[in-house]
């Protein structure tokens, strides 16, 4: 048997205190490692840099530990049992790892659960205890792990199938607000920590459409017999990441429907968008995923071309549920989408990378962005979004409607249930053909591997919906919106905001405006023309302004003021607005309503 137990004698310094009780060590002496990334969140996060005071003993007797690279180490040998002890400490409020002070705990198990090499196979417990002070009294915990000997909500005693299983469950303790509901028959809990509020009933039954939605989508029964979602609601966030029958998400509170709130506003369609992201996940990469995943190698960086896919697909379906679940109107669908196809036109790094060389790069370029990831690196998010919207329609065009990617993705469903296999590189774009009845690969070719623009105004015309391109009216127009009042005529080629030395420059377009006079990410504008301008004066600047007018802006690089000449050039229609059409309804619906 392993033991795993955690708790904290302090949960304000931060620190979680693990054991692990080993009854048969291996004989040649112990091996233990550490995870060095989490599933779903592709870049090395080195979780081993917060363990510390690492201690074995047997029979209270301690054991030399010696330690081989930044995540593994060996145990002397002994026969058994074999107790490690150590300290993780966690600061991270984010859904990757863990975070731990006086109002609440929360960690994924791969940030804090050694691996016992030898036994990653084997059934194992962990005893979850209250921290000690009493500020904990009030604590619960909810986790979709197994419950061994505690009751629901409770400390106790919890099991896992294996290491992979106990580090997929993560953990949330402390006082939160807890609601449930039920879809397709299998309990879900909503568990929200922090300050906020919310109309829990509405939640509820939002959730529950969009859980039913996507379980019907691929069919039921669903993989799982029980699923949580937990929340931790802060000021500003957003985020989730997906795990096999929970998901942790990150939101802001202005995000959760209020009571009294009617219809669906743009933050709380943020959130319900989320939710189903996230959801959607639990067929689509816990299951159904990259066969180079199966199992996960987490000490290294494992490479795919496909997450496009994964991300990309599941980005498609997390909006268009919620159109077929009748939450949001078409109007209001066709805007997300909009806004999908406006943060991509906006990038010049679609001419430069593709969706798959996006994928591939996920460990160094997406995970690891800096002020000139706009100029070279393309989201296989959103890229990826679009993609499996082109292909859904383009399926749709050449079938005549009979065929699309829902059909798609439940073939993979039914390969993963039948088979129990990973889906290789090239296996869903011999699907594509397959099952719309035409040779698409030159279009998918084109679509993944290429830096061309994708086809979305001809296919969005199959559907009945006209496709508007126009300058941005400032620096808050995500696109998706028709524009109030005039628009700029020029464009001075910089994602700006509010500084407390006047306007900050977070970065340049490459060549833009901003950059062919020598400006750069980082600048701190203080004067244009001679005078101090605010952001918002800045903006109305912009609108009397003519394409070949010179700016004179001062502004500061470190602690040295310069003198930049700017011509401004001609504003880029790279702002995306649809609009259903006058032709095409019938497409458009059997589209946007599958169900």
């Amino acid at each position: 048997m392993i033991r795993y137990q955690i708790t904290s004698l302090n949960p304000a310094s931060h620190y979680f205190d693990v054991s692990i009780r080993i009854d048969n060590p291996d004989p040649a002496g112990q091996a233990l490692r550490l995870p060095n990334w989490i599933p779903g969140s592709y870049m090395i996060r080195d979780f081993a840099r917060n363990l510390l005071d690492l201690t074995a003993s047997c029979d209270d007797a301690p054991l030399a530990i010696e330690q081989l690279d930044k995540s593994n180490w060996c145990v002397a040998a002994c026969e058994g049992p074999l107790m490690i002890q150590y300290k993780v400490y966690a600061k991270d409020l984010s859904v990757r790892a863990a975070h731990l002070d006086d109002t609440h705990g929360y960690y994924n198990g791969s940030s804090v659960f050694l691996e016992v090499l030898g036994r990653s196979d084997q059934a194992c417990e962990v005893q979850i205890d209250r921290p000690t002070p009493d500020y904990c009294a009030g604590w619960r915990v909810a986790t979709s792990l197994r419950r061994k000997q505690a009751e629901a909500f409770d400390f106790g005693l919890y099991e896992a199938l294996d290491y992979d299983d106990l580090i997929d469950h993560p953990v949330e303790m402390g006082e939160f607000v807890h609601i449930d509901f039920e879809a397709c028959g299998v309990p879900h809990d909503i568990v929200l920590t922090g300050r906020f509020e919310c109309d829990g009933d509405r939640l509820a039954a939002d959730l529950k459409k969009i859980c039913e939605h996507h379980i019907r989508f691929f069919g039921e029964p669903p993989p799982m017999d029980y699923y949580l979602f937990q929340v931790m609601v802060v000021g500003e966030g957003y985020g989730g990441l997906e795990h096999r029958a929970s998901t942790s998400l990150v939101a802001s509170r202005a995000s959760l429907p209020k009571p009294g709130q009617g219809g669906v506003d743009d933050d709380y369609r943020d959130f319900l968008g989320l939710c189903s992201h996230e959801y959607f996940h639990t067929w689509n990469v816990k299951r159904i995923k990259p066969e180079v995943y199966r199992p996960y190698d987490l000490q290294r960086e494992v490479y795919s071309d496909l997450l496009w896919a994964f991300e990309g697909i599941t980005s498609y379906y997390d909006d268009l549920a919620l159109v077929r679940t009748g939450l949001i109107d078409t109007e209001s669908y066709l805007e997300l989408l909009a806004q999908t196809m406006t943060r991509v036109q906006r990038g010049l790094g679609r001419t430069r990378q593709s969706a798959a060389e996006s994928s591939f790069n996920a460990w160094t370029k997406f995970y690891k962005q800096d002020e000139n990831a706009a100029n070279a690196i393309v989201s296989y998010y959103a890229k990826g979004c679009l993609i499996a919207a082109c292909i859904d329609l383009k399926m749709r065009a050449v079938s005549g409607g009979e065929k699309c990617l829902d059909d798609v993705m439940a073939h993979l469903w039914r390969e993963y249930l039948e088979h129990d296999k990973g889906v290789e590189p090239e296996r869903i774009q011999q699907l594509v053909s397959e099952i719309s009845g035409e040779d698409l690969g030159q279009f998918l070719d084109e679509a993944i591997y290429g830096t061309g623009e994708l086809p979305l105004v001809e296919l969005l015309d199959s559907v009945g919906v006209d496709v508007i391109q126009r300058p941005a009216a400032n620096l808050q127009d995500k696109g998706g919106k028709d524009a109030n009042g005039e628009l700029p005529r020029v464009d001075f080629g910089a994602m700006l905001k509010a500084d407390s030395c006047g306007i900050a420059i977070q970065r340049v377009v490459e060549d833009g405006s901003a950059q062919s006079a020598g400006l750069a990410a980082g600048d701190q504008i203080v004067a244009v023309d001679g005078l101090r301008l605010d952001l918002a004066q800045f903006e109305k600047k912009m609108l009397r302004a003519a394409p070949g007018d010179f700016w004179y802006v001062h502004a500061f690089r470190r602690d040295e003021l310069r003198l930049s000449e700017v011509e401004l050039k001609v504003a880029d229609s790279n702002t995306i607005v649809l609009k259903p059409g006058g032709s095409h309804e019938d497409a458009r619906r059997a589209w946007l309503n599958a169900e």
